[in-house]
């Protein structure tokens, strides 16, 4: 298969960049089957570890009914709690299982 140059659109910046026949014979032996979006400055913006937008979410605590803001987005169905309630329950010591008395702890 016989690959050429192409000139395609960064969809960050909006600046033209040319996918090399080498970058295309790479991404067929690769089986990518889509072409690349950005160009390599904006790529390389978005894996030097930019800053990462976390979505920020308002709800009401659980536990104490607080209006509070959490780093993701709730599911149905599950507690969110603010912060100084979460540190409350990290803070709790975790029970133990119990082992019936005729257990055996271990090979025998």
């Amino acid at each position: 298969m016989e690959f050429q140059d192409k000139v395609l659109k960064c969809v960050e910046c909006g600046a033209d960049f040319v996918f090399t026949a080498g970058e295309q014979l790479f991404f067929y032996d690769k089986k990518f089957t889509n072409d690349p979006k950005r160009c390599k400055q904006c790529k390389a913006k978005r894996t030097d570890g930019g800053p990462r937008v976390r979505p920020e979410t308002r709800t009401t605590c659980s536990a104490c009914g607080t209006e509070t803001t959490v780093p993701f987005r709730p599911t149905q169905g599950r507690p969110v709690l603010c912060r100084s309630c979460f540190q409350k329950q990290q803070a709790k010591p975790r029970p133990v299982p119990a082992t019936s008395p005729g257990a055996s702890l271990g090979p025998g």
